[in-house]
């Protein structure tokens, strides 16, 4: 497994946004409303990762309730692997905690599935699986 993004819930995106690109030289991937899970995400270049920035789309979802009144707040850690289902079944048969018991989509296309943080020292993460490159 490779680190595939770590996800920062943020109060002002444009803000943010500009402090990450003009300040600190960041480059952006990609930015995208994902509405099934209540967000908009941008991906900046970081290596072979990315430092995703999430915006709660409704200020009382849980996201926003997560962040609470700090300007932003880590979220969770994302790992990169090439079988999702394959690396949930071994979680499962290893008695893991999951949130997912199935893949569902991220941003961008990729497939995603969240470790419950209790079965991971209280860090959530999620496990994710790049969506193929179009033809």
């Amino acid at each position: 497994m490779t680190i595939d993004h770590v996800a920062i819930v943020v109060k002002d995106l444009e803000a943010t946004l500009r402090l990450y690109t003009e300040v600190l030289g960041f480059e952006e991937l990609y930015r995208e409303v994902v509405a099934d899970q209540g967000i908009e995400a941008v991906g900046l270049r970081a290596g072979d990762a990315a430092i995703e920035l999430i915006r709660p789309l409704d200020e009382t979802s849980a996201i926003a309730r997560f962040r609470g009144e700090a300007a932003s707040k880590l979220h969770h850690t994302a790992y990169r692997v090439d079988d999702l289902e394959a690396a949930l079944a071994a979680l499962r048969a290893k008695g893991v905690r999951l949130i997912d018991q199935a893949p569902r989509r991220g941003a961008h296309g990729n497939r995603i599935a969240f470790i419950h943080p209790s079965a991971t020292a209280g860090v959530l993460v999620e496990l994710c699986q790049p969506s193929p490159p179009p033809e």
